[in-house]
């Protein structure tokens, strides 16, 4: 049993299916929980809690309807992003044969990938400097971005040392 435990496989499994259910949870939250983080989203596009530099408020969005499609994009994109590690994970369960482990990865990556473009290009990159989330007291989610990925940068290190993808490659385990 230990011999199968430590493995890369077994890493890369338990930490898709952690992202995976942070992923689901929260998603879950701002599905059942939608005004609180629509304030956040709202007030980060609108852009009305950061210096009011004449030079960038013109990327102001302001429209609440533009900036709740922009929210319920986000909950979609975290929805399935969460689907695709949490299939990912009962892949890499079953991946008793080579082949299947290769979808597991592949799925993995994507999600983790899907993760790591939420947070790192529409949160931290997009939120942040874009939208000078940075200049705000209230309403500034860049450590929370960062908290979320990078754990999901190490799962996806860790996702991409379990094998080669060459022609005619297969896992090493």
């Amino acid at each position: 049993m230990l011999g199968a435990v430590g493995t890369a496989r077994a890493a890369a499994t338990a930490l898709t299916a952690t992202v995976g259910v942070y992923m689901a949870l929260v998603a879950f939250g701002n599905i059942t929980d939608f005004g609180t983080n629509r304030a956040y989203v709202r007030h980060v596009f609108a852009m009305d809690t950061t210096f009011h530099d004449k030079a960038l408020m013109w990327r102001a969005i302001t429209s609440p309807g533009l900036a709740d499609a922009g929210y319920v994009a986000i909950i979609a994109w975290e929805t399935l992003t969460a689907l695709v590690l949490i299939a990912a994970t009962v892949w890499w369960c079953g991946a008793a044969r080579p082949e299947r482990a290769l979808r597991a990865r592949r799925a993995a990556v994507l999600g983790l990938v899907m993760t790591e473009l939420l947070f790192g290009a529409g949160f931290i990159a997009i939120g942040g400097e874009w939208f000078a989330m940075w200049q705000s007291k209230q309403w500034n989610g860049l450590d929370s971005a960062i908290r979320d990925f990078t754990p999901a940068g190490v799962a996806l290190l860790a996702v991409l040392l379990t094998g080669g993808e060459r022609e005619g490659a297969l896992p090493r385990e």
